[in-house]
């Protein structure tokens, strides 16, 4: 059974930064490429950041970038949200996300599993 488990949420201050992890288990996870999503009350889920299982290729959501990092290690099978310079509209639940393919991937329909999810709050 595969099982992704988000930790690192929490209340923060505009401009404060937040790294959430997510660690996998019963995932092959070295060859899974992986995806953090985040949705915010009333809205859609949407894309957020993506890596390729060897960690080299990178996505990310055009609002985040120079902002949020995304990484890995495939050692302790967890994937990271580094969030610098929090905005208030970053106020949302994240969701990590793992596929059975190694390429990193955009769209939420091409994961095959899902954590539980992080609540992110960020205060103006």
């Amino acid at each position: 059974q595969v099982q992704l488990v988000e930790s690192g949420g929490g209340l923060v201050q505009a401009g404060d930064s937040v790294r959430l992890s997510c660690t996998a288990s019963g995932l092959t996870f070295r060859t899974s490429g992986m995806g953090w999503f985040r949705q915010a009350p009333g809205k859609e889920r949407e894309f957020v950041a993506t890596i390729d299982s060897s960690g080299r290729v990178k996505y990310y959501l055009d609002s985040v970038k120079g902002r949020f990092t995304i990484s890995r290690d495939n050692a302790k099978n967890t994937v990271y949200l580094q969030m610098n310079s929090l905005k208030p509209e970053d106020t949302a639940i994240y969701y990590c996300a793992g596929r059975r393919n190694v390429a990193a991937a955009m769209i939420a329909r091409g994961y095959d599993y899902w954590g539980q999810g992080t609540q992110v709050t960020v205060s103006s």
